[in-house]
């Protein structure tokens, strides 16, 4: 038992070529497109998963278009088509019906039909065999297409196909063998319901005899000595009459029965609550009173034994849930611990509700040429991005901004990294009474839930920001010119002229589960100093994590949750670590960010096409950075200051140190940019002197590709080679685009003169990055 799958998404193809590609694509499914002839084609996404039984599930995201059926007589197959988001209409001859979000449609493929979506969609499309939907009906005469009513069974079929849709990504064998039986037999019922039958084929009372049929036969499924006279004395009916209607669906009665009870073993088979009972089991409870008897029909409709079927259906593991969004377990129960002798605080906090529309520019702000946006906590939003944070700052293109950024580990060593410094301070005040900065990631806000405290520690950065840029529009590009970075420096006067950071060898790092000296599975922070020429830093000590209790009473075992203050007198300081060893300086920002447009709150972790949590050291003093504009406004954020980091990122954090950053930003418009590199630009793209760096990360656009449980999935998904594919795929862009290369071209290029390398595997969607030099052309500077 095999189920392919394909995916398709014009992101990593050439713009030349990316109508033809999604044309192409599109055929596969007999069907075409009529593209818009002005501006460019956003985005297409089409991805598919096939089953054995012959049903096809497809995820098609875009931009607007008509999708057009020319109608193909040899295609015996229909398309239930259930609308995630995006309005338009269905259109056959001169009948047309309109469709909205959640809507469910459904077409055939033999019949000619057009589809127009004016604005960004996302449809589910479920293909069958015809004879598989329309053989249930009792006729296949049916008016389509149709937009399915207000029937019960249409209600029913809209959450099964948006949960399908929702989780598409993580969908297996078994769930999409369900799904397809239990989708069918819904929009059966729903077309029954409401399409107006032919008295050619059968009458409004036959279609209700058969209704009825139907579900007296479903009910006794199990029952082995099952017979037509028993259904025709349970309805009243005669034999005769039972065996015409049966007739009628080109079939008989106990085909009929067979073919049921078939479809019922097969889900049991490949469904993992029934691994571990027998094939004998299964098929008893279905009907079959005869083993030999089953094997030989299961085989024959199927094409392999019920045993191989079985086999063939992978049995992954259970993997723990570790960072992103939580999903609360089946038995999950957490205890809210709170300090001897405190007042239970009420930290359980209502999750806001965001505006309707993206926050406007604010219209008082004072346009000028130069700013400087001080941290505090007015200034800040610790642990996720959003469209709907208003913004702190309002800028002209090609403004200059001085931007003050904090480490999240500054609580790693309170006297060195927040004490006297009114902007931290501001910040990471937390007492029993309250927070200064109340939500701390993307989880929910209610923290009894998981017992770690409000936003559950999914998102870890104190961002600076948004910033709204004046003009900013989706599909424009916004620059970042990083024309400065210099430390922040100590505010206590016990240590002036220093600066200084932290190190986590953390929990989510690579290294957590491959650790040699005891005790094995440990966390170890090492604090760093630095001076004012911030050229090297040098460790002062380390100490290993102990279990902290936070000032609203949770006890913390593992850095579970950002901005623990660490109680020093539980732990144990080693001085001399690292003797004598100097870390070179590489000033740089892990987090540059534009917000996402998919979510109305996204996690600060994974990196994705809008920046985030890149984690590229390159992107210091000197270089530029582009980033795609997704919402308006562009709604500029920075965070997670680093001194230093490597390639990998391997124990999950970099050098963590407070940073002051000078920037220019500066807008490129859609179809206008000056840049050929700029145009359909689709992920962070860093420009330095002598080289381009592209980055590919596992998962291009998770936050789309992986659908509803997105920002949980992200963390188990990610690997190497699907970042480094994205990498090479986004190269062999690049190179066909700005330098108009052919694609034998470019992958010569790409192998002989191209530097890919790990940028980080610590932040859920995994990074690699794709070096190309500038000199290779025969340029100094710029494509």
């Amino acid at each position: 038992m095999v189920a392919s799958s394909y995916r398709v998404s014009i992101d990593a193809i050439p713009r030349q070529n990316q109508r033809e590609v999604w044309r192409e694509a599109l055929g596969g499914l007999l069907l075409d497109c009529q593209l818009p002839e002005s501006g460019p084609f956003q985005f297409g996404e089409l991805t598919s998963k096939r089953s054995t039984s012959g049903a096809q599930l497809v995820l098609l995201r875009s931009s607007e278009q008509q999708i057009v059926c020319s109608g193909h007589a040899a295609s015996a197959r229909v398309a239930i088509i259930f609308h995630g988001y995006g309005r338009g209409s269905i259109a056959s001859g001169q009948r047309s019906c309109e469709f909205a979000d959640n809507d469910v449609s459904v077409c055939d493929l033999q019949s000619a039909w057009r589809m127009t979506l004016r604005e960004d969609f996302e449809i589910l499309l479920l293909e069958l065999p015809r004879e598989r939907l329309l053989g249930r009906l009792g006729h296949n005469r049916l008016r389509l297409p149709i937009v399915l009513g207000a029937t019960i069974a249409a209600a029913a079929v809209r959450p099964v196909m948006r949960t399908l849709g929702g989780n598409f990504a993580i969908l297996d064998k078994a769930d999409l063998a369900t799904a397809e039986v239990a989708v069918t037999e819904l929009v059966a019922g729903a077309l029954l319901g409401e399409t107006r039958l032919d008295a050619e084929t059968m009458t409004q009372v036959q279609a209700g005899h058969l209704r009825r049929v139907d579900a007296a036969i479903e009910a006794q499924l199990g029952n082995p000595g099952l017979t037509i006279a028993d259904i025709a004395r349970q309805e009243g009916l005669s034999q005769r009459y039972l065996q015409r209607l049966f007739e009628r669906q080109n079939t008989t009665f106990s085909a009929y029965l067979r073919e049921r009870r078939l479809e019922r073993c097969c889900n049991d088979l490949i469904d993992p609550n029934y691994a571990d009972q027998r094939i004998a089991a299964i098929s008893y409870r279905w009907g079959f009173s005869d083993q030999a008897h089953f094997s030989r029909m299961f085989s024959a409709t199927y094409g392999t034994s019920p045993r191989q079927f079985r086999k063939a259906v992978p049995r992954d593991q259970e993997t723990a849930r570790t960072r992103g969004r939580p999903r609360l377990m089946r038995g999950t129960a957490t205890v809210l611990r709170l300090a001897p002798g405190a007042a239970p605080q009420e930290i359980a906090r209502q999750e806001p509700i965001a505006p309707a529309e993206p926050p406007a520019a604010p219209p008082d702000v004072r346009v000028s040429s130069h700013h400087h946006l001080k941290v505090s906590r007015d200034t800040t939003h610790w642990g996720y991005l959003s469209r709907t944070i208003p913004p702190v700052m309002c800028v002209e293109s090609g403004a200059l901004v001085t931007i003050e950024t904090l480490t999240q580990h500054a609580f790693d060593d309170y006297e060195r990294m927040i004490k006297g410094d009114p902007g931290a301070e501001s910040v990471f005040h937390w007492t029993a009474e309250r927070k200064a900065v109340e939500r701390r990631g993307a989880g929910p806000m209610d923290g009894s839930i998981f017992g770690r405290g409000a936003g559950e520690g999914f998102g870890v950065h104190i961002c600076t920001g948004p910033i709204h840029v004046r003009g900013a529009e989706p599909g424009d590009v916004l620059e970042v010119q990083i024309t400065d970075i210099w430390p922040r420096p100590c505010a206590n006067p016990a240590f002036a002229g220093k600066s200084f950071g932290s190190n986590a060898a953390a929990w989510w790092g690579f290294q957590y589960n491959d650790l040699i000296d005891p005790p094995g599975k440990r966390e170890t922070i090492t604090i760093f100093e630095t001076d004012a020429r911030a050229e090297t830093a040098r460790a002062l000590y380390s100490y290993r994590w102990t279990p902290q209790t936070d000032p609203f009473g949770v006890r913390h075992d593992t850095m579970d949750y950002p901005g623990v203050p660490v109680d020093h007198a539980t732990i144990e300081k080693r001085v001399g670590v690292l003797a004598g060893v100097r870390v070179p300086a590489r000033l740089h920002f892990g987090f540059m960010a534009v917000a996402p447009r998919e979510s109305e709150l996204v996690d600060s972790i994974p990196p994705g096409y809008f920046g985030g949590n890149v984690d590229n050291w390159r992107a210091t003093k000197g270089t530029t950075l582009y980033l795609p504009v997704a919402v308006p406004g562009a709604l500029f954020s920075i965070g997670d200051p680093h001194f230093a980091q490597g390639d990998g990122e391997i124990n999950g954090t970099a050098l963590e140190l407070s940073l002051t950053g000078q920037f220019r930003l500066i807008l490129h418009k859609s179809g206008q940019a000056t840049k050929p590199h700029l145009e359909g630009l689709g992920h962070p793209l860093l420009e330095t002197a002598e080289e381009w760096i592209l980055h590919g990360f596992s998962y291009g656009n998770y936050l789309r590709e992986l659908g509803r449980n997105a920002q949980s999935e992200i963390y188990q998904r990610s690997s190497v080679d699907l970042a480094l594919r994205n990498a090479f795929r986004a190269t062999r862009k690049f190179l066909m685009e700005c330098y108009r290369l052919s694609e034998d071209e470019a992958l010569a290029l790409i192998s002989l003169g191209v530097d890919f390398g790990v940028t980080q595997v610590a932040d859920g969607n995994w990074g690699v990055h794709a070096i190309v030099r500038k000199t290779m052309f025969g340029q100094a500077a710029g494509a």
